[in-house]
């Protein structure tokens, strides 16, 4: 009978997931371990709550401004982070980003490159270029501006001369020119519904996902210098094969993971092991972020709280091997138990070296 209850006992222990690698972390580990959300907006004038949680935590930060129309104006952002990056330079860097205003004038790219120059004088270790040139901005016949246009030749010369981080959005996610009801994952379905301006199945007169994607990789060889990490996993979220190919043909190139963890785990819910010898296979490459965003809507104690969950709930999914459930996916997903070097340079040595500048 002890040698049933003991064997019993063994056959339960065995059939709970593996919780790590060998050789990886586990969730006793996040809060011991250096890490860097490398995409995320912090718009608050006082940051109080955010750093407390970030030092608890043990993150820090790469804040990034856009030229979205519901974030602050581009002048209040670029206030803000530099204000942030000068108080506390060893939690919180910034990437600066430009209006697209006037940039058919001959002069814009000039003008923009020398209001650039102030950013990265006053700290700024990226510049952002946002999915409104490819999705709405518009020249003077009205005809819609891809990004790979001639007459921002000037403006991604310049960059690529000064030896600048682009951090490049460009089109949506694949589930953009998909139904609401055919996409994968749940936060795209919510995005979309409230965004249809930005819901490409909508409006079949616009330029095709493929098109996009053309367009920024025709701007990368006809920048070849160009710094450039493809943020929201250069908008090739959808297949990790196809990104590794992505990959393949721009070796300089890095992506972040913000805000597209979910299409991740809806392709590891079907092949865990591709995913899993994805992120192993291009581990230089690979930088963690989540995208979150401070807003007026919501209290700097309600972000905060949102911010931990995400950032151990993803922690969860890359560390160990459980299965859990997350909002994105009706059906749990298992931990990908990625090697301890493998999270390491996600979470903190590949951002460092993509800016060097930063958190001193």
């Amino acid at each position: 009978m002890r040698w049933t209850v003991i064997s019993a006992m063994l056959a339960s222990l065995l059939a709970v997931p593996f919780a790590g690698a060998a050789d990886g972390y586990t969730m006793r580990d996040f809060d011991k371990v250096s890490k860097i959300d490398a995409h995320l907006h912090l718009h608050g004038e006082n940051q109080d709550a955010w750093l407390a949680l970030a030092r608890k935590d043990n993150f820090r930060a790469l804040t990034v401004n856009v030229d979205y129309p519901d974030f602050p104006s581009l002048a209040q952002q670029r206030r803000v982070a530099i204000a942030a990056a000068r108080q506390h330079p060893r939690q919180i860097a910034w990437a600066a980003t430009f209006s697209t205003e006037g940039f058919e004038q001959p002069e814009w790219g000039a003008a923009t490159l020398k209001d650039l120059d102030g950013a990265v004088a006053n700290g700024a270790v990226a510049v952002k270029v946002w999915k409104n040139i490819g999705m709405s901005l518009r020249d003077s016949q009205g005809k819609l501006v891809m990004v790979d246009d001639p007459r921002f030749d000037t403006l991604f010369n310049g960059l690529a001369q000064r030896g600048v981080m682009v951090l490049g959005h460009q089109g949506e996610p694949h589930n953009c020119w998909l139904p609401l009801e055919q996409m994968t994952v749940e936060n795209d379905r919510e995005y979309f519904a409230a965004h249809p301006a930005y819901h490409m199945y909508k409006h079949p007169e616009m330029p095709s996902y493929e098109q996009q994607m053309a367009a920024r990789d025709h701007l990368l060889e006809k920048h070849p210098n160009l710094r450039f990490t493809g943020v929201h996993l250069a908008s090739l979220e959808y297949d990790v094969d196809r990104l590794g190919r992505f990959l393949d043909a721009h070796p300089g190139v890095n992506v972040d993971v913000a805000a597209r963890i979910g299409q991740l785990q809806y392709q590891s819910q079907r092949d865990r092991e591709k995913v899993r010898a994805f992120f192993i296979k291009y581990q230089d490459r690979l930088m963690y972020g989540t995208d979150l965003a401070q807003s007026t809507e919501q209290d700097d104690a309600g972000f905060v709280k949102d911010m931990d969950t995400v950032w151990r709930r993803d922690w969860r999914y890359f560390v160990t091997g459980e299965r859990f459930a997350v909002p994105e996916l009706d059906k749990q997903v298992r931990g990908l138990s990625l090697p301890r070097a493998v999270v390491d340079k996600l979470y903190r040595i590949n951002v460092e070296k993509a800016y060097p500048q930063a958190w001193h």
